[in-house]
């Protein structure tokens, strides 16, 4: 079973963390929701109340298949703020493991950390110009897959992101049998 870090943090973007986290239990992925705040209890970016499974230190000593990033502001400043995480993606990414990102988690995440810039990689068009400099190559794609690297544009492309990572852990056929029943 393919175990999936989906970290989140006060103002991440509720779309698009609760289609990552559903899609992939779909799949049958073992998904678990890490705090990067203090408590378990977050307040997504749309006042919608999330409750993880568990705080970011408590996922530390786990190899994870993929780590997906929500993005929502300002959740994926509190995520690129986060240490910890910051820890584990680098070694995600040195170690060609899945790593994916949405919205403003590409850039403020990835990016202003320092993890892109031999890949290319897509977000909201608010933060593509701090892409350019950031990544490799920016790019305008709904979904963008770099090697080990998935990164997608914002809330209205949360399932197609969400179904690329299905993709890329458990190949096309399975993406399709998730995608049929939601008629995708």
């Amino acid at each position: 079973m393919a175990k999936v870090l989906v970290p989140v943090a006060d103002g991440s973007e509720e779309i698009e963390t609760v289609t990552i986290v559903d899609v992939l239990r779909r799949a049958g992925a073992e998904v678990t929701m890490a705090s990067v705040m203090p408590e378990l209890l977050v307040r997504a970016s749309r006042d919608v109340h999330l409750k993880a499974d568990t705080l970011i230190g408590e996922c530390l000593d786990t190899q994870w298949d993929l780590i997906a990033l929500p993005g929502g502001m300002p959740g994926a400043e509190h995520l690129g703020g986060c240490a910890p995480l910051m820890q584990l993606l680098a070694q995600q990414l040195k170690d060609d493991r899945w790593v994916g990102a949405i919205c403003a988690a590409p850039a403020v995440v990835l990016g202003r950390n320092g993890l892109i810039t031999d890949f290319e990689a897509s977000c909201h068009k608010n933060f593509l110009g701090d892409l350019y400099q950031q990544a490799r190559a920016a790019s305008e794609e709904k979904v963008c897959v770099d090697r080990n690297l998935v990164t997608s544009q914002a809330p209205g492309t949360a399932m197609l992101f969400a179904l690329q990572l299905v993709e890329c852990l458990f190949g096309e056929e399975k993406r399709q049998e998730v995608a049929a029943p939601m008629a995708v």
